[in-house]
């Protein structure tokens, strides 16, 4: 498909200005990233921001599909020597796959069905008679007689006008103006129907679908997760679902067969033959996978938006952190990391040897100075936290509880053995723990994302859709950050545009063989990174401390001959400009003297907010959150109490919150506001502090119900 074409149908679609999609598209194809792309071509595609660019690379990958799909089918069609003037006419207007897929339905190669041996058995012609209305019943019983054929498989009159409106019914189903209208009608009119499978009522496995055993609901209204949860039953063998089409859809088929002729009953018993073997199985898998899509479209989009939020939590920063995975059984595994994430110590505590516990936490903290404790959020988390709260005196580090999912999972990895090869796989855990409260974003790359768990349904959904939404989300986050060249690990610098798995080893070989950068012109002996990759990466790489000022900041290269330029003009020197807030003020009153052919308002403001802020962190400041001390279980929880909390997970129907007592509440989508809220995500985000009002506690279930509404009325 031509690009110029293709960008004038993305953009109508996606209703975003033609020349900027057009500028957008090149860029792509010509080997750009999309973070490059949105940050340093903001004039080239008029301003378009991360979140339109997606749209338009996802849409573009659409249409080129869809032509595709149309080539194939038409090639196809013209091999069976089928393609007729209108059929190319339809088939070229199509807009749609469903639509494609409707027209090719008559011509798709298909297996053995019972129409297809009734034409093998010469019964054709037979059904033409009735199709076209040439007969009426009687007519139809006196024609099938000469159809009579016992060496073909036709033994008789009634063997011939069944094998005859087994072709009928074949007719019917891929009749395209029938097909649509009962597909419309069953998404419009038609309910989504569940009920549990014999002999599994009973079983354990089954409970967590009990409110689907017997359930209906409108097809335009079912919500994305509840179709999740059937499949997930579906697939468990507990439930079995489908689409329950509106009771006046099978009159309406049977009186579009019966209007082509007058062999009524022959027709009609088609018809209904057709509705129930064919048309409706068709009809109902397309709508369930519809369903499907869209509902796994919505929680990977919910999973992507969490993941965000987690990576860019506000970071700790540069401080010497004590990590403290809890336990009780196996004690306490503690980690004591530097300000750059090494490790300076580590021993196994005990909760139950109180004096001691206590004692071995002031000398870790004393001995290596330590500024903040993190404490995982698991078993054991409110009574590790209390124990080192105890030991430590009013002025000592902050004890902050910290997410710990997928810390287990890093521990076992290959990467942890590569990075942690002396320590023990139970202590990995607490150094993981401690690097993230350093910097979420740096080591939570190291885990598989699946494995964070900050998703609705991740296990049931496509992989391969998920994994490729996650890794967008992963290189969004890293290239809105940026990375430090001589302190990221492998994983965070493999996500920097341009770079990749094989170059991020390669510049760690560099890295290590020089004892670290100076220069980002230095990326270029970086084996197989070449000016191409260096436009693309060198931007989003930082060198603190290096010899260029402005290689610690977000200025591309490619404009540092500009700054000077802003620097001479000012009479002073670069590194004088960077950060001094009197010049830069001065500079933006002569702004527009620097714009250029290639360098437009926003490319030039970009600069003048990175000279304010050189490498500034986009995240926001690190705030540690608290939980009440009286409150550890959900015992301790009563109707009516007042709590902060931290979010941990948004989902379809609300968000999961943390108050301390190692079990999530869930704050209900109808709870998060006073005011109606269609989409959670839109007013609470993982990671978020709240404070929430406790509405029930069901122990014997496991849950427990909140509301932020209630809390702020109270």
């Amino acid at each position: 498909m031509a690009l110029a074409s293709l960008a004038t149908d993305v953009a109508r679609e996606l209703s975003l200005p033609q020349d900027g999609v057009a500028a957008a598209l090149a860029l792509f194809d010509d080997g750009n990233t999309l973070p490059f792309v949105a940050r340093y071509r903001k004039e080239r595609t008029g301003g378009l921001d991360e979140v339109e660019l997606r749209r338009i690379q996802e849409r573009a990958a659409y249409s080129t599909a869809l032509e595709d799909r149309r080539e194939t089918i038409l090639a196809s069609i013209r091999e069976q020597d089928a393609l007729t003037p209108e059929l190319e006419r339809h088939l070229e207007a199509a807009a749609t796959r469903q639509e494609l897929e409707d027209l090719y339905l008559p011509h798709r190669p298909r297996r053995r069905t019972r129409a297809t041996l009734a034409r093998e058995r010469g019964l054709e012609p037979l059904a033409d008679l009735v199709w076209d209305g040439e007969v009426d019943d009687g007519g139809a019983r006196r024609a099938a007689a000469g159809f009579v054929d016992a060496d073909a498989g036709v033994p008789g009159v009634a063997e011939a006008l069944a094998g005859a409106r087994d072709i009928v019914a074949e007719r019917l189903a891929e009749e395209i103006g029938l097909r649509r209208w009962v597909r419309d009608r069953a998404r419009t009119r038609g309910r989504v129907t569940s009920r549990v499978r014999r002999g599994k009522k009973s079983l354990p496995a089954a409970q967590s679908f009990r409110d689907y055993f017997d359930h209906s609901e409108p097809v335009h209204r079912v919500a994305h997760h509840r179709i999740l949860a059937l499949r997930r039953g579906e697939t468990e063998g507990v439930l079995a679902w489908g689409i329950e089409a509106p009771e006046d859809v099978l009159p309406r088929v049977v009186a579009h067969a019966t209007r082509q002729g007058p062999a009524r009953n022959q027709l009609e018993e088609a018809a209904r033959d057709s509705w129930s073997r064919l048309l409706h199985p068709g009809i109902e898998s397309e709508i369930k996978s519809e369903l499907t899509d869209r509902a796994e479209e919505e929680a990977i989009r919910i999973f992507g938006t969490n993941l965000e939020n987690l990576l860019l939590q506000p970071p700790a920063g540069e401080r010497v952190v004590l990590g403290l995975d809890p336990g009780f059984r196996s004690g306490v595994k503690a980690a004591v990391v530097s300000r750059t994430g090494g490790v300076l110590a580590t021993d196994v505590l005990y909760l139950h040897q109180e004096e001691r516990f206590g004692s071995q936490v002031r000398k870790l903290v004393a001995d290596h100075g330590v500024e903040l404790v993190a404490v995982g959020n698991g078993t054991a988390s409110r009574e590790t936290e209390r124990a080192a709260r105890k030991a430590l005196d009013e002025d000592a580090p902050a004890v902050v509880l910290v997410n710990e999912a997928g810390a287990s999972v890093y521990s076992a990895s290959e990467l942890a053995v590569e990075e942690l090869p002396d320590l023990d796989l139970t202590l990995r855990g607490a150094v993981s723990i401690a690097r993230r409260l350093q910097d979420p974003l740096a080591e939570l790359v190291k885990i598989d994302a699946r494995s964070i768990g900050v998703g609705q349904y991740q296990h049931d959904v496509n992989q391969t859709r998920l994994a490729e939404r996650l890794d967008q989300v992963v290189e969004t986050c890293v290239n809105r950050v940026g990375v430090e060249v001589n302190t990221a690990s492998g994983p965070l610098l493999s996500y920097v545009a341009g770079i990749g798995p094989t170059l991020a080893e390669n510049l760690l070989a560099l890295r290590e063989g020089r004892g670290g950068l100076s220069t980002r012109e230095e990326l270029l002996d970086v084996h197989r990174l070449g000016p191409a990759t260096f436009e693309q990466a060198a931007g989003f790489l930082r060198i603190r401390d290096g010899d260029h000022p402005l290689d610690a900041t977000a200025v591309h290269p490619e404009r540092y001959a500009l700054v000077d330029r802003m620097a001479r003009d000012l009479d002073v020197e670069l590194s004088e400009l960077v950060g001094d807030e009197g010049l830069l003020d001065r500079l933006a009153r002569t702004l527009d003297r620097y714009v250029g052919e290639d360098v437009g308002r926003p490319t030039l403001e970009d600069i003048l907010d990175e000279l304010r802020r050189p490498g500034r962190d986009p995240r926001d400041d690190f705030e540690p959150p608290s939980f009440r001390e009286d409150v550890r279980k959900p015992e301790d929880l009563e109707e009516g109490m007042v709590l902060q909390g931290v979010v941990t997970n948004v989902v379809a129907f609300g968000a999961f919150v943390d108050v301390g007592v190692h079990q999530d509440g869930l704050v209900h989508i109808s709870q998060l506001a006073d005011h109606y809220v269609k989409d959670a995500s839109e007013v609470v985000r993982v990671g978020e502090a709240v404070r929430v009002r406790v509405l029930s506690v069901d122990l014997e279930r496991g849950r427990i119900g909140l509301s932020r509404k209630a809390a702020k009325e109270g």
